[in-house]
């Protein structure tokens, strides 16, 4: 494959199957913003929606590993016990509602954003009321780990943590779709913030406290220590709010003895025309034919190997500065630059265009924004620590 370092589109025939599907494209654009300490956040515009009752099903594949709020706490260099108590009660009170693991992680990110774990207090609290607090906010009349308004409740109940939790969960479950959406549409949907861009950035150490809490519970679900349940399989979406692109077993690996500069993997698809997801929710960067080594672009062909090129192929950007990439279509895709797709959302058909002996899925993961070979890393354990293992295995 080659290196990839041309954003430019190229024309193509379309097939019937792609009819209407590029109409919708550019709907939701996403800005990248870069963070302290390389982290990326996104700016995300609301999706459209109705509001309706109900939580997400699936409730099988879901961790029946139960949290304790009163045991010892993981431990965390950027939080201390007391904060970590707060999480593991948030984590307790969305596995009593049988809210689904993702949310689970939404909640905590917003915590993490609006108090960092503590029980904040404001001027407003009468010193009568004697409320515990580990705080005083900077928000007049907001209060506890979510800083929330009066209109959420009393001044005591605002200061319960199981309380504000549950009233958050209340309202996530009501956003539509809540589970594949990004996180930070869900949470500015339950908290209408100023900064709807700050919540993206804490979702990865929220994935991983989620994990120590409850036993893995944002990779797969364990009973009596053994893990029974592939989050992602069957495209579902793991509490990490990723998703494995097909299904099917690993074949050539990363940076192998033989294959030193085979940047990712390739996957084994059960058929041609096999539907790739979108790992995670992102925005994509490149949707073009990779020209082939002599610089052609016949992507709309099989290829075969030492053609060349990734084929029809697809790079998206996702929240923490990584990078998805999809080789091998069979055909155009069916997303285009700048358009926001979510977790699971069908991005094209696998082929066997570019430098490719037969149908399978050339799948990658860069860090750091970095769509370079510099930039990749194996994705085998990547995505496996995220629920979404390639191999359908954990």
């Amino acid at each position: 494959m080659s290196e990839l370092t041309r954003d430019a589109g190229s024309p193509g025939r379309r097939r019937k199957l792609r009819v209407g599907v590029l109409a919708a494209a550019l709907t939701t654009i996403l800005t990248l913003l870069c963070c302290v300490g390389g982290a990326a956040a996104f700016f995300l515009t609301e999706l459209a929606g109705d509001e309706k009752d109900g939580m997400t099903a699936g409730l099988a594949c879901d961790p029946a590993h139960p949290v304790s709020i009163t045991g010892d706490m993981p431990r965390f260099t950027e939080y201390g016990e007391g904060q970590l108590r707060n999480a593991a009660i948030i984590v307790k009170v969305g596995q009593d509602m049988k809210v689904p693991a993702r949310g689970w992680v939404i909640a905590l990110a917003t915590a993490m954003q609006e108090s960092a774990l503590r029980n904040l207090a404001n001027s407003t609290v009468p010193a009568s009321l004697a409320l515990p607090h580990e705080g005083v906010g900077s928000d007049h009349d907001s209060l506890g780990l979510f800083q929330q308004r009066p209109g959420w409740g009393s001044v005591e109940q605002r200061m319960t943590p199981s309380y504000t939790a549950r009233k958050f969960y209340e309202k996530m479950v009501k956003v539509p779709d809540w589970e594949r959406r990004p996180l930070t549409v869900v949470a500015q949907r339950v908290q209408v913030s100023a900064f709807p861009d700050a919540y993206a950035k804490h979702e990865e150490l929220a994935s991983r406290i989620v994990d120590a809490l409850a036993g893995g519970a944002a990779r797969t679900v364990q009973i009596a220590g053994r893990a029974v349940c592939d989050a992602a399989s069957g495209s579902r979406i793991a509490a990490s709010g990723w998703t494995a692109p097909v299904p099917g077993g690993v074949g050539s690996g990363f940076r192998t003895a033989d294959r030193p500069s085979h940047h990712g993997v390739d996957i084994a698809a059960p058929k041609r025309v096999t539907q790739i997801h979108a790992a995670s929710t992102g925005r994509v960067l490149v949707a073009r034919c990779d020209p082939d080594h002599s610089g052609r672009r016949d992507c709309d062909v099989d290829g075969y190997p030492g053609k060349g090129g990734c084929g029809w192929f697809v790079d998206i950007l996702h929240a923490g500065g990584y990078i998805t990439r999809y080789c091998h279509m069979v055909d155009r895709p069916l997303v285009v630059p700048g358009q926001l797709v979510q977790a699971g959302e069908v991005i094209g058909l696998v082929g066997s265009s570019g430098n490719s002996s037969g149908p399978h899925l050339h799948f990658e993961v860069h860090i750091d924004g970095d769509r370079s070979s510099r930039g990749a890393i194996n994705p085998v354990p990547f995505m496996r620590d995220r629920g979404a293992p390639l191999d359908g295995t954990t």
